[in-house]
């Protein structure tokens, strides 16, 4: 169990003179170790401080990076000679590998651990092979073939991928044609599908050109980036882009993205989740004249190998992508933009806990240069930044192009509660049921709001009361009628739903419980039969070309009705859709999160803003069983920043994030008994001072995930403790005595989000 001591390096971190044979140099290796090791640099060998190296470990080899001079903590008839660099690959960049240090030192993680997320893909450190691709055969043999084969559905969206002339491997052909492999295959068989063997190295990228004209900027979205554009070349800066929705920030911003392709550097845009940036995407290929590089988890092995090696060798001028894309080995990073800066989606919770955005900014001041974090709905934390004058502050409070905001009412379910139907328990109040009645005819498109996936939350036997629980976690299983299934949510493990009560036996007495956006595209679908429908959520599209081809849709109204999650809550612009409803205004306002408040308003202020982007005026109805909440309150009268100012204040008196600093601690293992001893230990052993207030140990609310039994400690101190040195000292204190379990994982989450 290896934790990063919060305030040396690993190693000196310095690019000085080069290390010549017989010289001992520490090498970190992307594993989870507390440090580097020393290593000799072998006869006849040159290397500087960032070269990829082969080293031997144990009887296996590894790549590392070396990372400084060796500190001579082991003696020198034990160091093992490095075995040489890994060629044809540049050096990994001052900037990189300070990064990585920083990111160690303040999460508290194994700097090795954080190493390995800018090594992420291993085969970018290998010498490039020959890719077998498939290309279709001649026009000719085509047509002849296509006569006695039967044209299914996939097999016609292989043909239109590859029907301009060019060669895909299976993976990334299945990917762009969603298909599966033995569609490919079975193709192959019938002759339409010949095997080729593709060049290793990747075809040139297209190029963004910050030269190519852009749009007309009002007179306040010019004084906009004109700020933002001053401030690219000008060293270290973080500016606050706060526009209301529909105000024209991405435009705005794009504007310095073109002052830094001017200046020859690359770009980073970060968003919250890439499957958002299809109209992105379109807009900027627009304003540039080429489309960025796309960073994310679903690109194919190749398309990762060969962005990560463009981004190394500068080759990739703008990367857009989620928050991985932040540990690229940018050798000329000139700008950084964390679009949706507020989204919680930035804040990673597993191996290596951190923020991307406040990493962002610690990037930027690394390399010394400027970063913009815009939203609609800025969190709190920034707010306060700059407030204090730490952030530059750029405000748009205006919609662009004469559209005005929305008109927004709380519907009191109390006093206007849902109708039941044919179709079973009714979701939708009677004036929202009115209200899209209008729309529609109209011709004008709605958005029915849930953040809930599936159909319902929960399955419940109506004969004994037996609800149906995952078996790895203490979470219900969550029933997706549309494919049949219950599904955990947490650790995505699924059964069949069952006809029978699997505790007393009963049969077709099991019921659900709860609204999904399922279960209202049943009951919208009922009421207007005649009404395109269409479900959104990230467990309906079957992936980036799915949700690309779904936005289409609604963007040219080929749908009227679109039912969703908060996959449409964001940065999307549809100019038909006029009327927000909110099923369930108040899902998110309870559960003891501090930031419960604070998430639920900015989600309810960016579904809003989908209403009424263009010529046509929106309006949007939110229920709500409690209408008098301040969140719902400030949605209504539009009093932002005194609902802000409150929720400050509040945080402010208990000495709350932004105002205190907290780290959770999570125990987790495989014993539950094992880990209530080493949970009770480390609370034995609490750390005390001035302001130090240490909360547990108990339970997590998660008490039991993917297997792991859980127990959570939380410790709140003022800003001006150093926390994290605390909690290292207290960390040696108990891992490392005698009788600690080696089955037991501590996690530390420096400034959490997540409370389960």
């Amino acid at each position: 169990m290896a934790f990063a001591n919060p305030s040396p390096g690993t190693a000196e971190l310095t690019d000085a003179p080069c290390f010549t044979a017989g010289q001992l140099v520490a090498v970190l290796l992307p594993l989870p170790l507390a440090g580097a090791y020393d290593y000799r640099v072998p006869e006849g060998m040159t290397l500087t401080v960032g070269t990829f190296v082969h080293v031997p470990l144990g009887r296996r080899q590894e790549i590392g990076v070396i990372w400084g001079a060796a500190k001579g903590e082991v003696t020198a008839t034990k160091i093992r000679a490095l075995l040489g660099p890994v060629e044809g690959v540049l050096p990994l960049p001052e900037e990189s590998r300070r990064l990585v240090d920083w990111v160690a030192s303040y999460t508290l993680s194994a700097p090795g651990a954080v190493l390995r997320m800018v090594m992420s893909v291993r085969p970018a450190l290998e010498a490039p092979k020959a890719l077998a691709a498939w290309r279709l055969v001649d026009q000719a043999a085509r047509e002849d073939l296509l006569e006695g084969l039967r044209m299914t559905p996939a097999r016609q969206r292989v043909l239109e991928v590859l029907s301009l002339g060019g060669a895909m491997t299976q993976a990334d052909l299945a990917q762009e044609a969603s298909v599966g492999p033995s569609v490919i295959k079975g193709m192959a068989e019938a002759g339409l599908l010949t095997s080729v063997a593709l060049d290793a190295s990747p075809p040139p990228l297209p190029q963004p050109d910050g030269s190519h004209p852009g749009p007309q900027l009002s007179p306040d979205q010019q004084q906009a980036a004109s700020q933002l554009v001053a401030a690219v070349g000008a060293g270290f800066s973080t500016t606050l882009l706060q526009g209301v929705t529909g105000s024209g920030k991405t435009e705005v911003y794009f504007e310095a993205v073109a002052e830094a392709l001017k200046r020859g550097q690359q770009v980073l845009v970060l968003v919250p989740e890439i499957t958002l940036t299809t109209q992105w995407l379109g807009r900027f290929e627009k304003r540039f004249g080429a489309a960025p590089l796309a960073w994310h988890s679903e690109l194919t092995p190749a398309r990762r190998r060969d962005g990560w090696r463009a981004v190394a060798e500068g080759r990739a001028s703008v990367v857009v992508g989620a928050r991985s894309a932040l540990f690229l080995p940018y050798p000329n990073l000139g700008l950084i933009v964390v679009d949706e800066e507020h989204e919680a989606a930035f804040k990673q919770e597993d191996g290596v806990i951190y923020h991307a955005r406040d990493m962002a900014v610690v990037r930027g001041q690394v390399g010394q240069i400027p970063v913009i974090l815009a939203s609609a709905t800025p969190s709190l934390e920034s707010m306060l930044n700059a407030d204090a004058g730490r952030y530059k502050k750029v405000l748009l409070q205006a919609r662009h192009g004469g559209a005005v905001m929305p008109e927004i009412a709380v519907l009191d379910l109390r006093k206007t509660p849902p109708e039941n139907g044919d179709w079973g328990r009714g979701w939708l109040a009677p004036p929202l049921v009115e209200a899209i009645t209008e729309t529609l005819a109209a011709r004008e498109q709605a958005m029915i709001f849930l953040n809930r996936r599936g159909y319902a939350p929960l399955t419940l036997c109506r004969t004994c009361g037996h609800r149906m629980q995952c078996p790895n976690c203490t979470a219900w299983m969550v029933e997706h009628r549309m494919q049949g299934r219950l599904v955990c949510h947490h650790c995505g493990v699924s059964a069949p739903i069952p006809k029978e009560c699997p505790e007393c036996g009963a049969e077709d007495q099991m019921t659900a419980c709860g609204p999904g956006v399922e279960r209202v595209a049943e009951e919208i679908q009922a009421r207007f039969p005649e009404a395109r429908v269409s479900v959104v959520a990230s467990d309906t599209m079957g992936g980036p070309a799915a949700l690309s081809e779904a936005l289409r849709q609604i963007t040219e109204h080929e749908i009227d009705i679109v039912i969703g999650t908060q996959v449409l809550a964001k940065g999307l612009h549809f100019p038909m859709l006029t009327l927000v409803g909110v099923v369930d205004a108040d899902l998110g306002l309870a559960g003891g999160d501090l930031r419960a408040a604070e998430r639920t308003f900015q989600l309810l202020s960016q579904v809003a803003g989908r209403a009424g982007r263009a010529e046509r005026p929106g309006r949007v109805l939110l229920q709500s069983y409690q209408p008098d909440h301040p969140v719902l309150q400030a949605m209504a009268t539009g009093d932002t920043e005194v609902f802000l100012t409150t929720e400050a204040e509040g945080r402010r008196e208990v000495g709350m994030p932004p105002y205190g600093r907290m780290v959770a601690l999570i125990l987790s293992g495989p014993d539950g008994a094992a880990v209530e001893s080493a949970a009770r230990k480390f609370g034995a052993r609490a750390p005390n001072g001035p302001g130090l207030t240490v909360l547990g140990p108990v339970p997590a609310p998660l008490a039991i995930l993917r297997g792991r039994h859980r127990w959570r400690m939380l410790v709140i101190a003022p800003r001006a403790v150093k926390i994290q040195a605390m909690v290292y000292q207290w960390m040696r204190q108990v891992t490392q005595a005698e009788g600690w379990p080696s089955s037991v994982r501590v996690q530390i989450d420096v400034d959490p989000y997540s409370f389960l």
